[in-house]
């Protein structure tokens, strides 16, 4: 009779969507990067890559070097506006599948964050 029970309880079982988490819409975009993090484990990791969608709280990655989720990860974005890097101070990682990963931004200065604001607002598609 127990059997039963687990059989029917296995049955019920139903799986539900991933719920959209994302705040802001982001924007398609190739943008070189590179990214580094201190991990517990493997000690340094620095990797590069490109950005493939960006919004102001975060953005998805395609990298060289795998990285977990959960990881806090420092960022330099190379914009094609021909200044310095766009510095992300602190990144956390939100998903990752194999060496693709998406990350919401936590902590810039004032002056990056108008950057990339600006950079969104000339760049959004019409």
């Amino acid at each position: 009779m127990k059997q039963e029970r687990v059989r029917l309880a296995k049955t019920l079982h139903r799986t539900h969507r991933v719920c959209e988490r994302r705040n802001e819409p982001r924007v398609p975009v190739d943008v070189r990067l590179m990214y580094s993090a201190q991990d517990e484990e493997h000690g340094l990791i620095m990797g590069d890559g490109s950005v493939v969608d960006l919004s102001n709280s975060g953005l998805r990655i395609h990298g060289n070097v795998a990285v977990r989720s959960g990881l806090e990860v420092t960022l330099f974005l190379y914009l094609p506006d021909g200044h310095d890097p766009l510095f992300v101070l602190s990144a956390s990682v939100t998903w990752s599948r194999g060496h693709a990963f998406g990350v919401e931004i936590l902590k810039m200065t004032v002056r990056e964050r108008n950057r990339l604001r600006y950079f969104l607002g000339t760049n959004l598609p019409r």
